[in-house]
């Protein structure tokens, strides 16, 4: 949190003009699923060679199989995979802090409640972060049984590393492709297009009978709705911004508050989903490292990565439905702070006139 609010915040500091903030987030959501990709592939390969053997003889045979493998090999490959990632972060944070410049801006110091009470006030705001939330929440849901289901419902245990691999890969190359898109046909309707087109490949993974290839093409689309998921809500958040300073001219320094606040609820998205996945698997039966599963829990599976982010991801386009910023009323916000700024810079040329004059 102390990294990524300010790091989200700063697309507002960097430019005041809409379609430079829209390319800069564009860069940034490209650079970050990419480096998600990275993640992935690193710490999947580096601890997929330490994978311990599965459990199919109750707990007995698990210690006893594994009580010298976990400890001495499985350690010391999630070391080594936890310390390229943090010389990974290290080197990224050093490169931000020392080759972003921002424009300095004013703000007035507001305690937590405050600010919330600011922020989900604003009617545009709170109706974007409530249609997002639902709809994260069904991409996390997906994002976060997608392994289990492939390695257990559909059989590929030993494949499913590479189809999340597959998953972040098409988000990646996605992301440049919904940038064209929204500056093509508005960021609404690519936010209902992103998303609702990948859940008739949610239903088809679920319906057919395990075939790999279906699944890498499920995951291709999969990875495609991540990718909307990833980068339009960032893309509109600045326009709500614009429209809350065209509404309040005289309130200045609160970017950082709705960002801050944004990235509160897509954590606190974050935690419901893993709360949600490890009480359904639990109530299920599930257990953990074994080579096969209940019959109940290749059904939860399926409601988890199905039927229950399809249900979340039209609740939040049914919100989104009401989001009053379409791509005329953004226009007409860009104008209207546009000739704010000129007339502010006019004002400050007069005077520096003036006082030369005296």
């Amino acid at each position: 949190m102390c990294f990524h609010v300010p790091y989200s915040a700063l697309t507002m500091f960097i430019s005041s003009e809409q379609k430079e903030r829209d390319s800069a987030t564009a860069y940034r959501m490209t650079v970050e699923v990419l480096g998600t990709v990275l993640g992935t592939a690193i710490q999947g390969q580096i601890v997929g060679m330490a994978n311990a053997p599965c459990n199919d003889g109750g707990l007995q045979n698990l210690w006893s199989t594994n009580c010298i493998f976990v400890p001495s090999v499985q350690r010391v490959a999630y070391m080594i995979a936890s310390g390229v990632i943090c010389l990974i972060y290290i080197v990224c944070a050093v490169v931000l802090f020392f080759g972003v410049r921002e424009q300095k801006g004013e703000s007035e110091p507001m305690s937590f409640f405050q600010g919330i009470k600011l922020v989900m006030g604003y009617g545009p705001y709170a109706k974007l972060v409530m249609g997002f939330l639902f709809t994260s929440l069904g991409f996390m849901l997906l994002e976060g049984n997608f392994a289990l289901f492939c390695s257990y419902t559909l059989g590929f245990r030993n494949d499913f590393q590479n189809i999340l691999l597959v998953i972040m890969l098409s988000a990646t190359l996605a992301i440049p492709f919904w940038q064209w898109f929204l500056t093509r046909f508005g960021k609404k309707t690519a936010v209902y297009v992103g998303t609702l087109a990948v859940i008739p490949f949610m239903i088809l993974v679920v319906c057919l009978k395990s075939n790999l290839i279906v699944t890498y093409i499920c995951s291709f689309a999969a990875g495609v709705g991540v990718a909307a998921a990833f980068l339009l809500p960032w893309s509109m958040l600045p326009d709500v911004v614009d429209d809350f300073q065209v509404q309040n001219p005289d309130f200045t320094g609160h970017e950082a508050l709705f960002y801050s606040f944004y990235v509160f609820f897509t954590k606190f998205a974050s935690g419901v989903s893993l709360g949600i996945s490890t009480l359904s698997l639990d109530f299920a039966g599930y257990i953990s490292r074994g080579c096969s599963q209940p019959q109940e829990v290749d059904l939860t599976l399926k409601l988890l990565v199905s039927a229950a982010p399809i249900a979340l991801m039209i609740i939040g386009m049914s919100i989104m439905y009401s989001y009053p910023i379409n791509e005329k009323k953004r226009q007409a916000n860009r104008k209207f702070l546009q000739d704010l700024r000129d007339n502010e810079a006019d004002s400050e040329t007069d005077s520096a006139e003036l006082a030369n004059v005296v």
